[in-house]
């Protein structure tokens, strides 16, 4: 009826033998829209009497018009209008508009919501059933404070219709998704988890759906839900497909409401009442069962009904994780998917099979298809089945098959997808640590990945090598020998040159007995790869050349020389010219005994969680990295005993001195560069895996090295000496001091040694505009630069603010502006956090920092005479709407200051007020977006006794409690 209406408008112009040129057809169409949208409003203004018909009509070609992508703004008073007939199409098409294009700040919701509250009370079910459908289509925050009462009481209302009995529920579950807070049960609960008894499955399936997610949100309240849905579950279960037969689909009895069941379990532990989780268990076997069964139907949709109940079951069986015989079973049910044609079904089968490695009753059954995974990596079509089996191959890892899997790994790493290299680069690293016995074989692992997969070997990976050789002293000869005869090679990657130029560096001297590896040929081997290598990388071979001089003291004389000529005393990079000049002046000056305390070998790191690991974590995100989660369990079923593996971790990680301190932002601050690393040494072991997520806080020092220090680099070789480090880690909230903001709007918000940030902002009524500025102090460009807003818990509901998008890259000197435009809903304490994340010299930087925005940002001043101030003072005179603080000057008393900052915190001062002219009277207005709190303060200082008394009222109680604390402390 919609199109019937409408399509006539627009087929005129379409008819002919001739298809129609585009460009004309388009031109034509809306011409003839044009046309039809005059009439339409001419109608609606000239014929004051029209009939219902007639309205219906036009305003359903209007919303006609609208589907095909034109703006609409006339006709919405007609819809209305419409919801009030007795006729279903009428009604219909007027819920049907307003549903479409009624915006949820639209003038007319009080008038819609009062026409839906008529046809709830109706209980006329057809009407009642497009009210609620409305309801839940708008969803908007209003129409939850309106209905969120009485949409429970229609569910749970015994003489309502089946029908309005599923709209009720899924309207209710609309409303908990929009605004959870306004959906309380309360009293209707048990009613609620009552309905899972209903007769009519088409109500169970949809208070299934509702029970499901308010279960989630309170477990405790919908627990007794569980015993429930156990046993309308074994009833669905235990039927033949012909006893449900409005609810079979293609032979399998409603599998829709079973899944739903199934997901309704997995919100609790497996049930303590025996003879329900025997009723439980049962039903799983019995789906198990029925999935061996020959199938009732060649139709794939009989299949899929099947599979959707099969593998909901499976994650209920891996939930629980209590009953060996059904987690092999299910274990041997998707080992059998793994060859199956349906490429979905692969996928499924891997994925549900990496959670299945973790548990300790499943995992040797999962290893059994180890040769069937490793097919599949080698020959699956489907990129993403081919990540999945990387995945189980990865979670299905023991000692018993560890090197099995790293080689099959690594043989597929060669012609593996782009998107998945860095993925499986860093699995087989952290397998190759993990289950290291010789890690002879751990070293020739590492360097045959970035051999292969040089590009996507990150940092975290050459670190981790680089800690475990030092840790290691049975290996570190191995790994000199193996890294001279790698970069033997024509064309070597840069990461196996750094590895080669840190462990020759340290270790070199351990080969260096045969002629073959003599000193000079290690240095003419190294320095070969100089000019190929970036600046980060020469930097490194430069340390590596002065700790050269201290093992070798026979090639001292030609480092010399190549630290004396031109291409480094005179290089463009003030970095490596620093570091030639100083190192060689090192070299000339300090005598052997210097020399060798300087320049010793690097102490062991401490024992920390591998960075490898934490960056997988990271990149896969929380729970799903399976055999992490309960690595002892496995362990266990592969060993028979508790591994006792322990993995050190530390990375060597120095960075560059940032260049001199300059305001970049032009706001005028101060600036302040920290180095903070602690001095290293082998007595406190003081040297931090710098991408560690756990990383503490550290004092700060003053550099007192041979030089100014860079990535990959020299620091690093000084043991006993402070060095500059930037720790990669999730940083805690800079505690920068918020309350400075209270009472302005621009200034530098945040700074350290390589970022600094500024802020400009405006505020009008409840909107607000600010302005971040990020400068790079650095002289290296910041890449994959990205700044985000996160609000945490209520926050969400009273602030919202939208960050646009910023550049990737900010040049190293420059300055990023990034805009966020902000929106106060309701009063607010927390503010929000500004998130920043880049990477530095291959380095990943975090720092979270919050956001001054605070509740008087929305403070408009109000002038007022001093009969109104006192008569509003004393309308505001309720106990709940005073708040009063008595406390200590911080800051001297000075009188002009004072009032700068009361009209800085937002309010009007107002003059002649106050009977005494010692104290300051303001008055202003918080603007929210779904209310405005009149505002009025007093502050009277005491100059003998340095201290103040502030007063405030206000209509809202915790207004005028943030208000307060937050003025209080600009004084």
């Amino acid at each position: 009826m919609l199109q019937s209406h409408a399509e006539k408008m627009i087929l005129n112009h379409r008819s002919g033998s001739d298809p129609p040129d585009p460009g004309k057809s388009k031109e034509a169409e809306i011409k003839r829209i044009n046309k039809e949208l005059a009439n339409i409003r001419s109608k609606f203004k000239g014929d004051k009497a029209l009939d219902g018909y007639s309205k219906k009509k036009y305003v359903c070609k209007l919303l006609f018009i609208f589907l095909l992508g034109h703006d609409i703004d006339f006709g919405h008073m007609e819809a209305v209008n419409l919801l009030s007939s007795n006729k279903y199409t009428e009604k219909q098409i007027g819920y049907l508009f307003i549903s479409v294009l009624v915006n949820s700040n639209s003038d007319l919701i009080s008038l819609i919501n009062n026409a839906i509250k008529n046809d709830l009370s109706s209980r006329n079910p057809t009407f009642m059933n497009l009210a609620l459908h409305c309801i839940a289509n708008v969803g908007s925050r209003e129409m939850a404070e309106a209905f969120a009462a009485e949409v429970p009481r229609i569910l749970v209302a015994g003489d309502t219709m089946d029908s309005v009995k599923q709209s009720a529920a899924l309207c209710l579950l609309r409303l908990n998704r929009t605004s959870p807070d306004l959906v309380l049960m309360g009293e209707w609960t048990a009613r609620v988890v009552h309905l899972l008894n209903d007769q009519h499955l088409g109500v169970v399936t949809a208070a299934t759906s509702l029970i499901t997610t308010l279960a989630q949100k309170s477990p405790e309240d919908f627990k007794t839900s569980v015993s429930l849905a156990v046993a309308r579950l074994s009833r669905i279960v235990s039927s033949a497909s012909t006893d449900l037969q409005d609810y079979t689909y293609y032979f399998v009895a409603a599998p829709w409401l079973s899944v739903k069941l199934l997901r309704l379990l997995q919100c609790y532990p497996p049930p303590e009442d025996g003879a329900i989780r025997g009723r439980l268990t049962e039903c799983l076997e019995t789906i198990l069962n029925k999935a061996q069964e020959p199938p009732k139907s060649k139709k794939v949709q009989h299949s899929n009904a099947k599979n959707a109940v099969l593998f909901e079951a499976i994650s209920l069986i891996i939930h629980h994780d209590s009953e060996p015989t059904l987690l092999v079973r299910a274990c041997n049910q998707l080992g059998q998917f793994l060859q199956h044609r349906e490429t979905n079904l692969r996928y499924l089968a891997l994925e549900s099979m990496c959670t299945l490695a973790s548990s300790e009753f499943s995992h040797e059954a999962v290893k059994t298809h180890i040769e069937t995974v490793i097919n599949a990596l080698k020959s699956e079509r489907d990129v993403s089945v081919r990540q999945r089996a990387v995945d189980l191959l990865y979670a299905m890892c023991d000692r018993s098959n560890a090197k099995q899997i790293v080689a099959e790994m690594l043989s597929y790493l060669e012609t593996a997808d782009y998107s998945i290299r860095e993925e499986i680069v860093l699995k087989v690293a952290i397998l190759a640590e993990k289950y290291a016995v010789d890690y002879t074989w751990y070293v020739d692992t590492i360097l045959n990945l970035i051999r292969f997969a040089g590009d996507y070997v990150s940092d975290e990976v050459w670190y981790r090598v680089i800690q475990i050789v030092i840790n290691r002293d049975e290996v570190q000869g191995y790994a000199a020998k193996t890294v001279f005869e790698a970069l033997q090679a024509p064309a070597c990657h840069e990461n196996l040159v750094k590895v080669g130029g840190y462990i020759l560096g340290e270790f070199g001297n351990l080969i260096a007995g045969d002629s073959r590896s003599s000193p000079l040929v290690q240095f003419d081997l190294l320095h070969s790869k100089f000019h190929l290598c970036s600046v980060p990388t020469r930097a490194l071979l430069l340390s590596a050349y002065i700790k050269f001089i201290n093992l070798f003291p026979e090639v001292k004389g030609t480092i010399q020389e190549v630290l004396r000529s031109d291409s480094q005393l005179r290089n463009a990079d003030v970095e490596l010219q620093q570091r030639a000049v100083e190192y060689l002046r090192l070299s000339s000056i300090a005598s052997t005994d210097i020399l060798a305390t300087v320049l010793e070998e690097m102490p062991p790191f401490p024992e920390r969680e591998s960075s490898i690991l934490a960056k997988l974590k990271r990149k896969k995100g929380p729970g799903n990295l399976h055999p992490d989660l309960d690595e002892n369990r496995k362990e266990r079923s592969a060993n028979g005993g508790t591994a006792d593996h322990s993995s050190t971790t530390s990375n060597a990680k120095v960075a560059a001195s940032p260049t001199p301190s300059t305001d970049l932002l032009g706001l005028g601050s101060t600036i302040t560069t920290q180095n903070s690393a602690p001095p290293a040494s082998k007595g406190t072991s003081l040297l931090v895996d710098v991408f560690s997520e756990n990383i503490a806080a550290f004092p700060v020092e003053t550099p007192v090295a041979v030089g100014p220090v860079a990535d990959e680099n020299f620091s690093s070789f000084l043991p006993n000496t402070p060095q500059v480090a930037y720790a990669n880690a999730t940083l805690p909230i800079a505690e920068e001091p918020e309350d400075k903001f209270v009472c302005k709007n621009n200034g530098v918000l945040y700074e350290n040694q390589l970022l600094q940030i500024g802020l400009k902002s405006e505020f009008r009524q409840n909107l607000g505009r600010m302005y971040v500025f990020f400068g790079n102090k650095t002289s290296t460009q910041f890449m994959n630069f990205a700044a985000s807003v996160v609000c945490q818990d209520t926050l969400q509901t009273q602030l919202n603010v939208h960050a646009k998008p910023a550049d990737p890259t900010v040049d190293g000197g420059a300055q990023l502006q990034q805009i966020l435009n902000i929106e106060c809903m309701s009063d607010f304490v927390d503010a929000p956090v500004l998130n920043i994340q880049f990477r530095y010299g291959g380095t990943l930087q975090n720092v979270a920092v919050k956001l001054p925005i605070t509740l008087n940002k929305f403070f408009q001043p109000t002038e007022m005479t001093s009969q109104d101030f006192f008569q509003r003072w004393k309308q505001l005179g309720a106990p709940q709407q005073e708040v009063q603080k008595i406390f200590k000057a911080k800051h001297s008393m000075d009188t002009e200051v004072t009032k700068a900052k009361i009209m800085g915190f937002g309010a009007a001062l107002l003059d002649g007020v106050d009977p005494n002219p010692s104290n300051f009277v303001g008055a202003g207005v918080i603007h929210t977006k779904t209310t405005q709190v009149g505002c009025l303060l007093r502050l009277e200082p005491n100059t003998h006794a340095q201290m103040y008394r502030l007063t405030l009222r206000t209509s809202r109680d915790t207004v005028s409690q943030r208000l307060c604390d937050l003025l209080s402390e600009q004084f």
